[in-house]
């Protein structure tokens, strides 16, 4: 490589950058990037949701990866699909919406503090990390937000619950709507109907 004055690269450890630069070269690009938060709403739906779609990144918050957990899910995805997960503090896999790797960002299920997070410039977690890169690249972001309406049927680990989201709750949902090239969701049906639109749109795009 031009320019490189660190030791050559031999041996296992060739063979592991070989593997490695033919593993990355597999990866086709622009693709989704799905962010998971720590809630339950919907939780096994929008994980059914990714499975069906193609070439697709998946960002699990350390929460979310609490909630899989809980709900004796498995990120099991497709072949051409990647799954990064919170391990470092500088939530390094966002540099890669710099470099046109993503075409669409989907926040699905978004927990309350993740709405207030993005309401107001925080990005301290993975997924709130994702969604703030997304929108400084310029790249489209559908949200599924949990808390849209004040009395609410969701699904914990044990069974259906009832909860009643707090009118700060309401307020950010309604606030993040504002956000430019961001489409936020309240239903399933609705989320379902956004990722439709947009493969319409990548589509007539090419």
């Amino acid at each position: 490589m031009p320019g490189w004055r660190g030791k050559p690269v031999t041996g296992r450890a060739n063979n592991r950058e070989r593997i490695r630069v033919r593993i990355m070269a597999k990866v086709k690009t622009p693709r989704w990037g799905w962010a998971l938060t720590g809630s339950g709403h919907f939780f096994k739906e929008c994980l059914a949701m990714i499975r069906e779609l193609d070439e697709v990144d998946l960002f699990v918050s350390r929460a979310a990866n609490e909630v899989v957990r809980m709900y004796r899910q498995k990120l099991t995805l497709p072949k051409s699909s990647r799954i990064f997960r919170d391990t470092t503090a500088s939530a390094a896999p966002v540099g890669s919406f710099y470099y046109g790797v993503y075409h669409t960002l989907v926040v699905a299920p978004a927990t309350s503090n993740t709405v207030a997070k993005c309401v107001f410039g925080i990005s301290d977690t993975l997924a709130t990390n994702v969604f703030a890169q997304a929108g400084k690249c310029r790249v489209p972001v559908i949200v599924f937000a949990c808390d849209t309406a004040p009395e609410l049927d969701t699904e914990a680990p044990k069974g259906m619950v009832k909860v009643f989201p707090r009118r700060i709750d309401l307020e950010n949902t309604a606030r993040l709507k504002s956000f430019e090239a961001t489409a936020v969701v309240e239903q399933l049906a609705e989320l379902e109907q956004a990722l439709t639109r947009r493969k319409h749109e990548l589509v007539a795009h090419g």
